[in-house]
């Protein structure tokens, strides 16, 4: 699956993975994995998430990371 980030949402995402990776070691990939298989997800079945804000912002919650 190919998607992009808003530049605020890209910087957002790299500093959650460096918090994590501060934490524990791995912890970083082991989120950045999650949030690819989250990504793929969403690819696969966009209609099938919460919409968060209309018309069309859906909302995917993580499973095993809380944000930091």
């Amino acid at each position: 699956m190919t998607y992009t980030f808003h530049p605020a949402a890209e910087a957002e995402f790299l500093e959650s993975v460096g918090y994590y990776e501060s934490e524990v070691p791995g912890l970083g990939g082991a989120f950045k994995e999650e949030f690819e298989a989250l990504a793929e997800l969403i690819g696969d079945s966009p209609k099938g998430w919460q919409v968060e804000l209309e018309p069309d912002i859906r909302r995917v919650p993580f499973i095993d990371f809380r944000y930091p």
